[in-house]
């Protein structure tokens, strides 16, 4: 595949913003159904004493959800991240090539992993613009035909123009300092895991070229690490951005006041199943769409030039 170490050359945030893209695509399509399956998993309402909880687990939610639905319901909501997902991962790894860019000192100056970890965490607050709406529009149709009675968003247009006419602009970004809070530190976490492993692969190696091989185990092993650290603020952010208006007057604090009240610490990781079986494939899928869309763009160049 490519040829040199990200980190070793002068980042191109255009170049970063196009592949961003392509890999953000590859990551929805092959991971959608688990995240479904996630977020029914943490904004499903606590049992009444003596009754069953609406899931026993990931694989209950999803046997019920085909019954209930059919094949389709894994993809609730899809269009959203599907329409968004392209400028988010564009953003999002335009973000972070600026964000190296601007500590490098030179063409081929190496970044440390604590630079790596600052570009990162820029990433997640450039797309945090797009991401805010677009996962406040998917949880609100992923959790909708769940919990039964009349459906009240059709589609994704029709859920931003309900929101918006709910209230406003702040509604439809409702959950916006919950996915700062995941996203800063979890893309950090995110693309250091994917560099450090990369890296590693080369020392052991002794080549400068990326194979599939490592870019498919360090892309999968970098959404694991994503979750790992940005799972209990993603609980918290579905909680209220589903939520009806009013119910956490304080935010996000108040969401974590709630839910450590009535389910206790463990709650955090609700959904880790789903989450963990998604992140692996999911973003092997789009650091590999990302490697061949940047080997596309070199080839172009090469004949341009």
């Amino acid at each position: 595949m490519t040829e040199a170490p990200a980190q070793e050359r002068k980042a191109n945030p255009f170049k970063a913003f196009l592949s961003g893209g392509f890999g953000g695509i590859c990551n929805v399509l092959s991971g959608h159904p688990l995240d479904t399956i996630k977020v029914r998993l943490q904004t499903m309402p606590n049992p009444a004493p003596g009754q069953q909880p609406l899931y026993k687990g990931t694989f209950d939610c999803a046997a019920k959800t085909i019954k209930n639905e059919g094949i389709t319901g894994l993809y609730k909501g899809m269009t959203a991240p599907l329409t968004g997902v392209a400028p988010i991962f564009a953003l999002c790894f335009a973000g972070y090539a600026l964000g190296k860019r601007v500590q490098q000192t030179g063409e081929n100056a190496k970044l440390t992993y604590t630079q790596i970890g600052i570009a990162g965490s820029f990433s997640g607050l450039m797309s945090t613009v797009i991401t805010a709406p677009g996962e406040r529009i998917k949880c609100l149709l992923q959790v909708q035909q769940a919990s039964g009675g009349e459906r009240k968003y059709k589609g994704m247009l029709d859920t931003a123009s309900k929101l918006y006419k709910e209230g406003g602009i702040r509604s439809l970004y409702k959950g916006s300092c919950a996915t700062l809070l995941r996203d800063l530190p979890a893309n950090a976490f995110y693309f250091l895991a994917y560099e450090f492993i990369q890296d590693k692969v080369k020392e052991q190696t002794g080549s400068e070229k990326i194979s599939v091989g490592s870019t498919i185990f360090a892309g999968g092993a970098a959404g694991i690490a994503y979750w790992l650290v940005g799972m209990p603020a993603d609980v918290l952010k579905s909680r209220l951005q589903t939520a009806p208006p009013g119910k956490y007057p304080r935010g996000v604090r108040s969401v974590f006041v709630d839910l450590m009240r009535t389910d206790g610490p463990l709650a955090l990781y609700r959904g880790v199943t789903p989450v963990m079986l998604r992140a692996f494939p999911a973003n092997a899928a789009c650091f590999f769409g990302i490697e061949i869309a940047n080997d596309a763009f070199d080839a172009i160049a090469a004949l341009i030039n």
